[in-house]
């Protein structure tokens, strides 16, 4: 059956941080992991020391460590997001393109990506909202969403206007088609199998209210 997990602060929903654990919770050791601009950067601060989790980043780096703070920060020393970070023993550099020759190459076993919308077939759109007043920013997600062997989306499942961003169909631009492999939100923590969307965990709302206040089919894990 579907765990209803016990949150750090409180019964839910999970605030961005929280969110960030969980899935460092579940990247297995030794994973060489990229992770998206935005918060989806959060997760480097907690993967456990000697996890062994390698972290890449698209501006060409490997070994990434936590985000620097106070004296730590060198302005030399940035993620693909311009936020300063720390290097991890072994850390290694290299051009551009070759960090992007490793993501499209099929060497990366995760991503971790911010999202607009993810449909039930695991469809992504992060990249663009189609408002004419909006700057598109694709970077390297479309590429990272189908050279990653597995893709994690982390997100708010409600806009601020309650619209859900797990919809059954996308209606933003697209990043990839049926990329997407696991999304993590405030509320629960979502699989996207061929036989639908499957409900792995949930925070301060049981399975079947957030089925009705989604309008999509849940399936519960394990049933």
């Amino acid at each position: 059956m579907t765990r209803t997990s016990p949150v750090p602060r409180g019964q839910g929903p999970l605030d961005k941080h929280d969110i960030a654990a969980l899935i460092a919770r579940d990247i297995p050791r030794g994973a060489y992991v990229n992770l998206g601009i935005g918060q989806p950067t959060l997760v480097a601060d907690h993967l456990s020391p000697g996890s062994g989790v390698v972290l890449h980043t698209e501006n060409g780096m490997l070994n990434m460590g936590p985000a620097a703070r106070d004296d730590q920060v060198d302005p030399d020393l940035t993620n693909a997001g311009k936020v300063p970070v720390t290097e991890l023993p072994g850390a290694a550099y290299f051009h551009h393109a070759d960090s992007f020759a490793m993501m499209r190459g099929g060497h990366l076993d995760i991503c971790v990506l911010g999202a607009f919308q993810v449909s039930t077939r695991g469809d992504l759109a992060n990249w663009h909202t189609g408002a004419p007043d909006a700057i598109p920013a694709v970077g390297g997600a479309m590429d990272l969403a189908i050279g990653a062997k597995q893709v994690f989306v982390m997100m708010n499942l409600f806009t601020r206007d309650g619209t859900s961003k797990l919809v059954g169909e996308c209606s933003y631009p697209l990043t990839g088609l049926a990329c997407v492999d696991r999304v993590y939100t405030d509320l629960a923590v979502f699989d996207i199998t061929p036989h639908g969307v499957s409900v792995r965990e949930t925070f301060g709302i049981g399975v079947s209210a957030l089925a009705d206040r989604l309008g999509l089919p849940l399936v519960e894990l394990g049933v």
